[in-house]
């Protein structure tokens, strides 16, 4: 299916929409709202800026800022002048952000004061960054260090015309988390990005009415392409919370903001399950659509949440940064329990062996993405880019399967699949079954050394709090023998206070095979 590409990049929508729907609140904030054409004059304003500050056309501009109306304006000025846009996770520490923004040459830094002790440092060893642009009240002002309010007084009158970015053009460098090793940058292009928008739009039947709430981080790549950027693509409204705690305050922004869409994370919905939600927020929400991403849910949380919220739709989805990020989205009209749904409009999925060759549907093999959506390829890293692009298709390192219809089921990550002498063990299979367990709050399963199997699983579980009696290793394997086979059940099961996480809350199994190890 070939795709219709409306724009040629993100300036291009809001142009449009200024002109056709001007009046239209474009993003809730706070207490504030901001229509379309307030918002074209900020983005107007900050491109001017950015031209001012020496910023040209293909140089990097980074993000290291929370949920902010900032944050999507840079975005946009960015795209009027050509820079392309560096989204930083800011959960990171300084050595991380010193390897990103050096490995991106990033001239100008978009920042706020709760990151002040780490962009002093960042500013002495970053050669290539010419500009700091704060959100909030600076720690200190120079002729480096400015104020973006200061900056948005400039009058956004460009002297030369700009040439408009082309949809091939980059736009966009997302870092991977880093689940398996150093942070890589992915170049997404404007083609990229829009194809990932047009095939959630018709997926999720997206329109004017629409109102997405983005309270998760702006930089991960599904909430910036999907929650942040679609809904201006679909002419929609933003709801923009500044952070994810407290979580009444989200459920206080969904209702009164009349929030249609939801975007949540495994973690943020078995709390929903949890939470003693109000009589009233439940009757009274317009919620017609949560989607579920970054990893897997349990197939005891989608039947819990289907119970609690029986108006809306659950659509659990599939995805990664070097494909925009979505790749497979349960359809509206037809769902599938434990799967995470068909390609998107314009994307092709296969599931292939080690040589390359599909597989027999239901048959299990790595899967490969092809299609617009498939990044151009990853930034100063020519030999990573040969070996995960081959062909035009991306190899997603993730194990799956495709049932008779086309629709995909995750099976764990490559890398973390479980050799026990010669037999196949899958983590997901096992933390499926941990899920289920009353007391369980998240589970891990990782594979270790054993000079009898060669490989055997081990468990790592967070416990619920409200449990007085604390369950022993005996229970945890009593309650897997009764749906797993033996040589399934994990050697040792660790009760841990948290599970080390990434941003969206994908487990980061590395450090707990570091740490056993250690």
């Amino acid at each position: 299916m070939k795709l219709d590409y409306p724009y040629q990049n993100f300036y291009q929508i809001l142009e449009a929409n200024a002109a056709s729907i001007g009046d239209k609140t474009a993003i809730f904030i706070d207490d504030e709202k901001i229509t379309y054409a307030q918002f074209l004059k900020k983005v107007d304003a900050f491109a001017r800026f950015l031209e001012i500050s020496g910023i040209q056309r293909k140089d990097r501009v980074a993000l290291i800022a929370p949920n902010s109306e900032e944050f999507v304006i840079t975005v946009f000025a960015a795209t009027k002048i050509g820079a392309i846009v560096i989204p930083v996770n800011n959960m990171l520490k300084l050595n991380e952000f010193e390897y990103i923004l050096n490995d991106a040459e990033a001239k100008l830094l978009v920042t706020s004061n709760q990151f002040a002790k780490e962009v002093v440092e960042l500013e002495k060893k970053v050669d290539t960054l010419k500009r700091v642009v704060w959100i909030d009240d600076a720690p200190f002002l120079d002729e480096k260090n400015v104020m973006f309010d200061e900056v948005l007084t400039i009058r956004p009158h460009i002297e030369e015309p700009v040439t408009m970015m082309q949809l091939d053009d980059e736009a966009v460098i997302f870092y991977t988390s880093g689940t398996t090793g150093k942070p890589k940058g992915a170049l997404m292009s404007y083609r990229n990005l829009f194809s990932n928008m047009i095939g959630g739009q018709q997926v999720f039947n997206v329109n004017e009415k629409d109102r997405f709430i983005v309270y998760l981080p702006m930089f991960h790549s599904f909430t910036f392409t999907v929650m942040t950027l679609m809904p201006f693509f679909a002419k929609s409204s933003v709801v923009i919370v500044r952070k994810l705690l407290p979580f009444s305050n989200i459920i206080k922004q969904t209702l009164l903001k009349r929030v249609t869409v939801f975007l949540g994370v495994p973690d943020i919905y078995n709390a929903l399950i949890r939470a003693k939600l109000p009589w009233y927020f439940l009757w009274f929400n317009n919620i017609r659509l949560f989607i579920s991403g970054a990893s897997a849910l349990s197939e005891d949380t989608l039947m819990k949440f289907r119970q609690i919220f029986k108006r809306a739709n659950m659509s659990e989805g599939y995805g990664l940064s070097e494909n925009s990020p979505a790749a497979a989205v349960n359809p509206m009209d037809r769902q599938k329990v434990l799967s995470v749904g068909k390609a998107l409009p314009g994307y092709e999925i296969k599931i292939v062996d080690e040589e390359f060759v599909e597989v027999p549907r239901g048959h299990v093999g790595e899967i490969i993405i092809s299609g617009d959506g498939v990044m151009k390829g990853y930034l100063n890293r020519p030999e990573a880019t040969a070996e995960t692009i081959v062909n035009g298709w991306l190899r997603t390192g993730d194990l799956g399967k495709m049932d008779e219809d086309g629709y995909l089921y995750i099976v764990d990550r490559m890398k973390d699949l479980i050799i026990s002498k010669g037999i196949n063990i899958y983590p997901r299979e096992i933390e499926e079954e941990l899920m289920k367990l009353d007391y369980v709050k998240a589970a891990a399963v990782i594979g270790v050394s054993d000079p009898k199997n060669g490989e055997v699983p081990i468990a790592f579980l967070e416990l619920e709090d409200e449990f007085e009696t604390i369950p022993t290793q005996a229970d945890v394997k009593a309650a897997l023998k009764a749906e797993l086979a033996n040589f399934k059940i994990p050697k040792t099961i660790n009760f841990v206070d948290e599970l080390p996480k990434t941003a969206t809350g994908k487990v980061l199994k590395r450090i707990l095979k570091k740490e056993y190890a250690g």
